[in-house]
């Protein structure tokens, strides 16, 4: 199981260790977005710092309709307890936990101020 914490923007965040297919991991809290269809977003800062390797461009529409062309990076996650290899979108944003790394589990947010967030798998 995962736990993370409601903000007091009232944003669902949860910690997540991120780094390169073969290099040391740096601990992220990211923003659970059930609008976003992909794994994870990063800063392209963070992208850099932690050294990912570019993979692809991709191209995704924002919230408010608008098409945008995304860098694609691949990262390695650890993700309920499991290592996991992840695509990951350059984005400008707060880092974001999208749909595609939430599949498979269960979430449960307590929706105050410092609630919990509980991540578990389903299998």
């Amino acid at each position: 199981m995962m736990l993370g914490f409601v903000n007091e923007n009232r944003e669902a965040i949860v910690r997540i260790a991120v780094g390169g297919l073969d290099s040391p991991k740096q601990m992220v809290d990211a923003v659970i977005d059930t609008g976003f269809t992909g794994f994870l977003s990063l800063p392209l800062s963070t992208i850099r710092a932690i050294n990912l390797p570019w993979s692809f461009r991709d191209y995704g529409t924002l919230a408010d309709g608008s098409d945008v062309i995304f860098d694609m990076y691949l990262a390695t996650v650890i993700w309920n307890g499991q290592s996991k290899i992840v695509d990951v979108a350059a984005s400008e944003s707060d880092p974001l936990v999208g749909m595609s790394l939430l599949y498979g589990c269960n979430v449960q947010i307590d929706v105050v101020e410092g609630g919990t967030v509980r991540i578990e798998s389903l299998s």
